[in-house]
């Protein structure tokens, strides 16, 4: 006997999940698909264009914290480098700082999404605008591992010329592959 809760299709009464019926209305209860959770009525996800918006807004957030620092870098490297000959071509140490921004950017963008995922608003400054969570499949808050395989995965959704993403506006949760991979889920409301 298992003390797993699902919910009625027709009253959204909470029935125990080996029940058959509904135990309000008598509605013949749809069986749980193993690893498939089901939701409360009156859920709902988060789809395909306001979490495009909300990235977006997390894109403007890290670019107004990091975009100043590297201007900085930049501006330091050009006036210690190339201040006497303006048409000297940059040299290795260009592309090196080039690299370690790269590199800077990217761990600031993993970071800030898998810290602010996993803890107790479980959604980004992007996503907390609008009122989404993201959670697991029961609707559990995250790990912060499970948060960091979500963030990577999210490269596999772009590899496919973003058609990971695109999937958000076509499944039945509105789960992007990356949702998919990490067995998440981004419920509003």
């Amino acid at each position: 006997m298992t003390d797993a809760t699902v919910f009625c299709n027709q009253c959204g009464q909470a029935v125990n999940a080996a029940a058959s019926f509904c135990t309000r209305c008598g509605g013949t209860l749809t069986p749980a698909v193993p690893g498939m959770a089901t939701t409360a009525p009156g859920v709902h996800y988060g789809g395909f264009w306001i979490r495009l918006v909300a990235r977006f807004i997390d894109g403007a957030v890290i670019s107004i914290v990091l975009g100043p620092i590297f201007v900085l870098l930049f501006s330091g490297y050009f006036a210690t480098h190339h201040s006497f000959d303006r048409d000297q071509p940059p040299d290795a140490g260009f592309f090196v700082l080039g690299a370690l921004i790269a590199m800077v950017a990217g761990l600031s963008f993993w970071l800030y999404e898998a810290l602010m995922t996993s803890s107790s608003k479980q959604g980004t400054l992007g996503k907390m605008a609008f009122g989404m969570k993201v959670t697991d499949l029961n609707g559990v808050r995250i790990s912060f591992a499970r948060a960091t395989g979500r963030f990577f995965a999210k490269i596999l959704s772009g590899m496919i010329l973003n058609i990971g993403y695109i999937m958000a506006g076509f499944t039945e949760r509105k789960q992007a592959l990356h949702d998919m991979i990490a067995g998440t889920l981004v419920l509003r409301g």
